[in-house]
């Protein structure tokens, strides 16, 4: 996992390997300090992913759940096909892809604030 924070207000975190049980505590960690500061939105890369199981997919559940405590958007970047399937099974990328309640009035999506998953 690297972090770039050369974008305050939108902080990219690239997540590599494996995110599951053994490993997905410091990608939870990260995700908590990052929100505390409440960004416009949290971008979470997923180019150099391998794998996942359901405790790295709980720390993306958890990662839009807290930022949506905060006012701050989901963006999930790079997502490979198979992590594509995963969230699409468990409904998870239609959860992450509903603008935050006061994001956007008129009812559709915040373009800022939906996720973005090419």
């Amino acid at each position: 996992m690297s972090v770039d924070r050369s974008e305050p207000d939108l902080p990219l975190v690239r997540v590599g390997g494996e995110l599951a049980y053994a490993t997905s505590a410091p990608l939870h960690a990260e995700v908590d300090r990052i929100l505390a500061d409440a960004p416009r939105a949290i971008v979470l890369d997923f180019a150099d992913l391998t794998f996942i199981d359901s405790t790295g997919l709980a720390v993306i559940v958890h990662a839009w759940r807290e930022g949506q405590a905060v006012g701050a958007g989901l963006r999930l970047r790079s997502v490979p096909r198979f992590l594509a399937t995963i969230l699409d099974i468990t409904g998870v990328a239609t959860l992450i892809g509903r603008p935050l309640p006061a994001a956007h009035p008129e009812g559709g999506p915040d373009p800022e604030t939906s996720p973005a998953t090419a």
